[in-house]
């Protein structure tokens, strides 16, 4: 069994028994209760589901990566080496995060109208839900990684890094360049002719940013903790 597996398991549990994730949690709940509503096109709606879990993954790592007490963060560390125990914190957020965004996407799928835009063109409802959740993905993804950057060891100070957070979501969110935004993009501008298009290229950008940034706050948290 690989070390990190009982880590990301601790973190994991640390997570639910702290209760922190409520309010994340209860945010996405109410991104999709005042922005979904039944019957709308589905892909427009899949579209809004995935980007507003990308605030919720970044908060989610920063829940993750300053939970542990620091006696029982240095003991963990002591054990396994600082580098995993702060990759098991980014896994452990980054999955919870995949969990809330999977099950938003089948939520919006059940209760959205399979066509596109004008109600008139029919949308293939697995290729759709299949989009949303790649879209859904690359959020989680992008989410992640501003919240790597924006929490320890990057930044220590709370207040920065609380308010460093919700600009990077943002940014995250409209800046040209995102892949967050141009997997949104891929499913909002399908809709009006219901052509469904998944966004790999996104996913793959999303998923390698990552990883080098994943690896690059795992490194710095060796020398800085």
């Amino acid at each position: 069994m690989s070390p990190l597996v009982p880590l990301v398991r601790y973190q994991s549990a640390l997570l639910l028994r702290s209760q922190r994730w409520l309010a994340p949690v209860l945010l996405y709940a109410a991104v999709l209760g005042v922005g979904v509503q039944a019957g709308e096109p589905v892909l427009g709606a899949l579209g809004y589901a995935a980007a507003g879990v990308l605030p919720v993954a970044a908060w989610l790592v920063r829940i993750c990566v300053t939970q542990e007490p620091e006696a029982a963060r240095g003991c963990a560390a002591a054990a396994a080496g600082p580098a995993r125990v702060h990759l098991a914190s980014l896994l452990a957020a980054t999955g919870c995060a995949a969990a809330l965004a999977a099950a938003g996407t089948a939520y919006v799928a059940a209760v959205s109208d399979p066509a596109g835009a004008d109600h008139r063109a029919a949308v293939p409802l697995g290729p759709a839900g299949a989009a949303g959740l790649l879209a859904a993905g690359v959020c989680v993804l992008t989410g992640a990684t501003v919240g790597a950057l924006c929490s320890r060891p990057v930044l220590h100070g709370r207040g920065w890094s609380f308010a460093l957070t919700a600009a990077g979501a943002l940014l995250a969110l409209v800046l040209g360049p995102s892949p967050a935004r141009h997997a949104v993009t891929v499913l909002v501008t399908g809709s009006p002719t219901g052509i469904v298009r998944l966004p790999l290229l996104p996913l793959a950008a999303a998923f390698a940013l990552a990883v080098v940034v994943a690896a690059g706050v795992c490194a710095l948290s060796s020398r800085r903790r």
